[in-house]
């Protein structure tokens, strides 16, 4: 094996163990910001912007890996299994759809609007998740409140994530040599 081709790997590696930190991070600070949507369920997704940026900055499978360790993470930290279940509803389906759109190069919807489907998309994993755990469509109908709480944090997280690759892709760390 080529030493450069091992530095690669260990650089990968790197990278993926920061982001899932950083994700972590975000969404232990989000616990403790007192901030009330007067939605149940509705929360800021901090975590969503290493999500996002991983999606940009990495192949599929390796930013789907970020996306795993920190649900699973997360969860093993602060969270309980129904927790879990929603995170990873959630967070599943705001990543792939995500993902998709940036993969198919979406571009007139940007880190903003690419933000606000996976927000919206986030929220209704976890109803659907809820609906399957309690055997009740009807909590679909929070869906409307959770939208709108949605658009505000989706285009917070994609502002951050645009200012955030723009800084990013300036770094060695990033460039393509």
């Amino acid at each position: 094996m080529p030493l450069r081709s091992k530095h690669s790997k260990t650089r990968t590696m790197v990278l993926i163990a920061v982001l899932v930190a950083q994700a972590i991070v975000l969404s232990l600070v989000e616990r403790m910001i007192p901030f009330n949507f007067n939605v149940p369920g509705a929360k800021l997704g901090l975590a969503n912007i290493v999500t996002l940026t991983a999606i940009y900055l990495l192949p599929f499978r390796q930013s789907f890996l970020v996306v795993t360790l920190r649900i699973l993470m997360t969860a093993f930290i602060v969270g309980s299994f129904s927790s879990f279940l929603y995170s990873l509803a959630g967070g599943y389906l705001s990543y792939f759809i995500m993902a998709l759109l940036v993969y198919l190069d979406f571009k007139n919807l940007g880190t903003i609007g690419i933000s606000v489907v996976g927000a919206v998309a986030h929220n209704l994993g976890q109803l659907l998740m809820a609906a399957f755990i309690i055997q009740n469509a009807f909590i679909l109908g929070y869906l409307p409140m959770l939208m709108l709480a949605a658009i505000g944090t989706g285009i917070a997280v994609g502002l951050t994530v645009q200012y955030l690759l723009k800084a990013l892709k300036a770094t060695r760390l990033f460039q393509n040599n």
